[in-house]
């Protein structure tokens, strides 16, 4: 209830310039920097002499004040994971409609754009370049809950971390529950069409020949099967500690029994989201069916972003656009993984004093008999 009741007032504070708690002071992006880029992509002055801010922008803004309270250090942990869960829930919705619908206004005809009342590349240039900024944070958000998380021992571990007893158990569970699902294609330029479903995760693979390790870089994809299996995997642990490993690392332990005729150099994260607009041009008629047939297309529409873990090498993220026919401004770096609404469902090991304390609702005598 308290946590629903965070969320709400967050519809009602949309800018905040800094959060100060005991004797320390979070900054955060100012008032000051958001309304600048909000300005750079104003609307002329409507027919009533008042000038307009447009909304998707001033819609970012809103987001970032969910973004504040994951930073916030009041905010219990868990709870911290929840308002990052959020924040990419929402930005992910965001693309999928709101730029898609920018983006396909860049397509129309020369005189139809000449009537619109801004430039739809103008606005296009301030999402990307407030969403980058808002991206950066939230990863440092992400690393200091991830580290306050293990001081009370709970441990996110990465496979490198993993004790020979839980890299077996990795290893059963891989083969186990999640092999008939991680489809791995070998990428073979304009040979070998692969088609990225809307929202689905992915690892792309570097890796070599072991016949000729000398030779070029060849490149593979294998899907995050998290569609099947929970994004989140408890490990046997050490007593009194609780490790969970992410669904996507499980795949990084096993892709080499993938491709056993190559030597795997590293991998990489991707997720693609499609135009999901409903788009009616005739409400006429059976509206029902119409809508129905729309959403049926929403995964298979257009690109309208192309995330991507921000330490890929520029060769791979070119060969990768050439091959899914993207645009430079379809792309947009990532963190290491992607879908972190996720962390909605993080397991919270019964450990209560790192949530909100459960809020009972309160008995209205005037309404019980009702």
């Amino acid at each position: 209830m308290r946590f629903r009741k965070r969320y709400e007032s967050c519809k009602c504070i949309y800018l905040a310039s800094f959060l100060k708690v005991s004797s320390q002071t979070y900054h955060f992006m100012t008032h000051e920097t958001i309304q600048q880029q909000i300005n750079e992509a104003r609307l002329p002055k409507s027919s009533f002499d008042i000038p307009l801010a447009d909304r998707d922008l001033t819609w970012l803004a809103f987001n970032y004040r969910v973004l504040q309270e994951a930073m916030d250090p009041t905010v219990p942990l868990l709870e911290r994971l929840k308002f990052l869960a959020i924040y990419s829930s929402n930005l992910d919705e965001f693309f999928k409609v709101r730029v898609a619908q920018h983006r396909n206004l860049l397509r129309i005809g020369k005189r139809v754009k000449n009537e619109l009342s801004y430039d739809p590349k103008v606005v296009l240039r301030q999402i990307t370049r407030i969403v980058q900024s808002q991206q950066r944070e939230f990863r440092q958000i992400f690393e200091k809950v991830v580290a306050q998380l293990a001081k009370h021992k709970v441990r996110l571990l990465r496979r490198h971390e993993l004790s020979e007893q839980q890299l077996a158990f990795v290893s059963d569970f891989f083969t186990e529950k999640m092999l008939p699902f991680v489809q791995p294609v070998l990428l073979n330029g304009n040979k070998v069409r692969v088609f990225l479903n809307n929202g689905a995760l992915y690892l792309t693979v570097v890796m070599r020949d072991k016949e000729n390790l000398k030779g070029p870089d060849v490149y593979a994809i294998v899907k995050i099967p998290s569609d099947y299996q929970p994004r989140f995997v408890k490990l046997p642990s050490v007593e009194g500690f609780h490790d969970v490993i992410i669904l996507d690392d499980i795949v990084r332990h096993s892709v080499s029994w993938l491709f056993p005729g190559f030597e795997i150099i590293d991998t990489y994260s991707i997720k693609l989201t499609r135009d999901a607009e409903l788009y009616i041009d005739d409400e006429s008629g059976d509206l029902v069916r119409k809508v129905k047939e729309s959403l049926l297309k929403r995964n298979v529409g257009p690109p309208s972003r192309f995330v991507f873990d921000l330490s890929m090498p520029p060769a791979l993220l070119t060969y990768l656009t050439q091959m899914f026919g993207l645009e430079k401004q379809d792309t947009l770096p990532e963190g290491r993984y992607h879908n972190n609404y996720d962390f909605l469902k993080f397991p919270d090991f019964g450990l209560t004093h790192l949530k909100y304390r459960p809020l009972p609702p309160l008995p209205l005598r005037s309404l019980q008999n009702m």
